[in-house]
């Protein structure tokens, strides 16, 4: 037994392991690996891609992550908040276009507190019965998470970042918890979101031990849902002269992440799309099942410059979706906008 059939077989892998299939040229054996990731993915979902409608609500942050264009400290940073109007108008556009599932995201804006984000989850809940409500607003309390969930959201993505602790405190400022980030995910999965964690790939400081770290964590965890992408070096950040991460590699963590949790929800990340002009092609490829294209407004999507260069600024939501449907029909799959719930 190989060691792509061994991981796909065992659901588990050693640090050993991780080290043979990112360090590797061997070109067949890395074909077999994106095969293989492919084939699971598809056992499961078909050859469905599951599109997502991203709503990007705010440009504030509190916080100074290290490797963030919203970072609190970046002065250069177009800083905007969509009103509530824009955001129930975003949800209109996207349902019409078929969209069922709902991506509210943002950095944390102290405006959306608990009294406003969960009388606009409730009216979006309301509206749109048949939709999926995702939030990804960071760390919260518990009781703000347990009131978000009461008031109709179904699903919260927090990217870990890091499963090592050491190399946390390396990408955020002093007064960010690792310990407070790792247990907000446990409050989501035990309040009963489907929950969605993730890391950057070829972040500063990262190491064969870090994305080891990364994947036993994941495998503890057990999320629905895993967003994982190429870091992207971004002005006015304290690494804004570090290299980016490796499109290649992160598709090799695709595909393992895809054999080591074979049910997962795994996007295309726009990240990926950035650094390559086929990346999300090559991300559903490798074992990835999900995009999302974007429903904020056309006149604040260049705002929420999390990094660089991000593509999808421009593309009104209808043109984003046919072009996305197009691509993925080109690769043999299907763009599909029901709610693409995590298959048990």
């Amino acid at each position: 037994m190989n060691i792509v059939d061994n991981i796909r077989t065992t659901h588990s892998i050693t640090r050993d392991q991780l080290a043979e299939l990112l360090d590797t040229q061997d070109q067949e054996l890395l074909e077999y690996l994106r095969q293989q990731a492919q084939q699971v993915a598809q056992s499961i979902y078909s050859n469905k891609v599951f599109i997502r409608g991203l709503i990007e609500i705010s440009s504030y942050c509190k916080n100074d992550c290290l490797y963030c264009g919203l970072r609190r400290s970046n002065h250069e940073a177009v800083r905007y908040r969509l009103t509530e109007n824009e955001i129930y108008a975003a949800c209109e556009n996207g349902y019409t276009l078929g969209f069922r599932t709902f991506v509210m995201q943002g950095g944390e804006d102290a405006w959306f507190n608990d009294d406003n984000m969960c009388r606009i989850v409730s009216t979006i809940r309301r509206r749109y019965p048949d939709c999926a409500i995702t939030l990804s607003l960071g760390e919260r309390s518990r009781e703000s998470y347990q009131r978000l969930f009461d008031a109709g959201a179904n699903r919260y993505l927090l990217r870990h970042e890091t499963a090592d602790k050491s190399h946390y405190a390396q990408l955020h400022p002093s007064d960010m918890s690792f310990d407070n980030r790792i247990q907000c995910l446990y409050n989501l999965k035990e309040i009963g979101y489907q929950v969605g964690c993730g890391f950057m790939v070829g972040s500063p400081y990262q190491t064969i031990d870090t994305l080891y770290q990364d994947l036993q964590f994941i495998l503890r965890l057990q999320p629905h849902m895993v967003g994982i992408g190429p870091f992207v070096s971004t002005r006015h950040t304290a690494f804004e002269d570090f290299s980016n991460g490796s499109v290649e590699r992160t598709l090799r963590l695709l595909s393992i992440i895809r054999l080591l949790h074979p049910h997962v929800l795994m996007p295309a990340t726009t990240a990926l799309g950035t650094l390559h002009p086929r990346g999300r092609e090559k991300g559903i490829l490798a074992g990835a099942n999900v995009v999302m294209p974007n429903l904020s407004p056309l006149a604040h999507r260049k705002d929420y410059n999390i990094y660089d260069n991000k593509i999808c600024t421009g593309d009104e939501a209808a043109e984003c979706y046919v072009c996305t449907s197009q691509r993925l029909s080109q690769i043999g799959y299907q763009a599909v906008v029901d709610r693409g719930d995590f298959k048990e």
